[in-house]
This record gives structure tokens, C-alpha cells and sequence, in this order.
């Protein structure tokens, strides 16, 4: 006996099964129970099809977006209750819809974006699609966003950044309006280590000026001009084992002032 009978419809994927919704919400589990599902969701799979097409180019394969409708289609052949009075399309293509864009929120971000920031840019993506639809050429602003949408300003700037983390761009890509052959790798800055050394230096002024004048000559001798220990014994007439102590020395001293000082 068949399940099913096909009616006028303005979708041609969708088929009358309000008589066997209505017989699979009383029958119990088991084989009859299963079988009848089963059947459902393969009649109603095209609509499911028809609906992932809508995401079609978006960055993710055809042939994921269809398992991930027919997933929606299932949830919703199984939370369908004919009881409540509505057609079950009105129930499966909101479902369907919404386990496609569920799966684009946690999978397709090339960022990890807090879902309040995923929302606030769909919104700010709707204002200005909505608004440059117009037929002006000026990009609307973000005061006319905020007002369309109704979001503050701030919760605007947020949904604009949003808009460009879904995709990335990989590092080998040719940045525009650069000379041919520049990529977007050789823009990134790189940590200056000079940066570090000068506050290093102006962190030891002040401890150096404190030592004797003999040992500031011999840590200058040392360290800026790059003399030997026997060198520097020479030129001061001393021995090289007494340079080596008081560069020692002196490096400990300045070492604790500066410590001192940053305490």
C-alpha cells in the first residue's frame, strides 16, 4: 500500500505525506516504525538538496553541504509533530536551514569568532547589502549602518572586522598595489631586537655612573670598545687576573641596582 500520493505543489520536491507523518507519530519503535521514516526522509531529501544549493560557493564542498542537510533533514523528520497543525515543510526547511548555517558558524571560520561577533556581522552584512542597494555608489557609512541595523556604532566596527575573518589569505598571496611579486609575508613586520638593547642601556646609566671611575673605564674598554682583558691590564698597568675581577665585580654591582631600581 503506498504511503504517499503527489499533490500541486509550488515546490516539486515536495510530496503529500501528512497521512504518513500521522501514522509514523503513533506507531511504536521497530522495523514497520523504521522503514516508514526511512521513507520519509528519502522523499523529502531533494527539498534538503534544494536548500543546501542555496550555500552553493560558499567555500565549503557541495557534497559536505548535502550530508549536512540531509543531517537537518532527518532532526526534522524525527521532531516533527503533526498534531501541532503545520505542514512539515514549514518545520524541515527552517531546520535544514539552520543546520547549515550551524555548520558554516563552528567549521568554515578561518578564525575562531565568538558567536555574539558572528551575529553582530551578519547583521552589519544585511545593512549594507539592504543599503547599498539603493543604487548610490558611496559605501554606507558606519553611522548609516548603525542606524539601519540598530546597533551602536562600536558593535558596527566589530561586525565590519568580522566580515573579513571567515576567509584567510595564505602568506604566499601577492599583495595589491605592490610592486609584482610582493606577497602579503614580505609586509609582516619582524621584532626589532635594537629596541630591547636601548632599554637595556638606559636601565644601567644610572648604575654605571655610581662605580668608580677605573672600573667604568674598564667596562667601557671592554664592552664598547672590545679590548682583551690583556689589553686593558696594559693599558692601565695592572694585571689581566685583577681586570677579570673587577669586571666581575662591577657587572654584579650594576646587576643588583638595576634589580634594586625595578623592585
Amino acid at each position: 500500500m503506498a504511503t504517499v500520493t503527489r499533490k500541486r505543489h509550488p515546490h516539486d520536491d515536495a510530496p503529500d505525506t501528512a497521512a504518513a507523518f500521522a501514522r509514523l507519530a503513533h506507531l511504536p519503535d521497530g522495523p514497520e516504525r523504521d522503514a516508514l521514516r526511512d521513507e520519509l526522509v528519502r522523499l523529502w531529501l531533494p527539498m534538503a538538496e534544494r536548500i543546501a544549493g542555496r550555500y552553493r560557493g560558499k567555500g565549503e564542498d557541495f557534497e559536505d553541504l548535502r550530508q549536512v542537510a540531509a543531517l537537518g533533514l532527518v532532526k526534522a523528520v524525527d521532531g516533527y509533530d503533526p498534531d501541532r497543525g503545520h505542514a512539515f515543510e514549514s518545520y524541515a526547511v527552517p531546520t535544514v536551514t539552520g543546520e547549515i548555517k550551524r555548520h558554516f558558524r563552528d567549521h568554515m571560520w578561518a578564525l575562531h569568532v565568538p558567536r555574539r561577533v558572528q551575529e553582530l556581522r551578519n547583521r552589519v552584512r544585511v545593512a549594507l547589502r539592504d543599503l547599498s542597494a539603493t543604487g548610490s555608489d558611496r559605501r554606507p557609512g558606519i553611522a548609516e549602518i548603525a542606524a539601519y541595523a540598530q546597533l551602536s556604532e562600536e558593535d558596527v566596527r566589530v561586525g565590519l572586522e568580522a566580515l573579513d575573518s571567515f576567509t584567510a589569505l595564505s602568506l604566499d598571496a601577492e599583495t595589491p598595489g605592490e610592486d609584482a611579486g610582493t606577497t602579503l609575508a614580505g609586509l609582516l613586520g619582524e621584532r626589532d631586537t635594537g629596541f630591547d638593547l636601548v632599554v637595556d642601556r638606559e636601565g644601567v646609566k644610572p648604575a654605571l655612573r655610581t662605580l668608580p671611575e677605573r672600573e667604568r673605564t674598564i667596562l667601557y674598554l671592554r664592552f664598547f670598545r672590545g679590548m682583551t682583558q690583556s689589553c686593558i691590564a696594559e693599558q692601565l698597568g695592572v694585571s689581566q687576573m685583577h681586570v677579570s675581577r673587577l669586571i666581575s665585580t662591577s657587572c654584579a654591582t650594576v646587576r643588583e641596582r638595576v634589580l634594586a631600581d625595578a623592585a
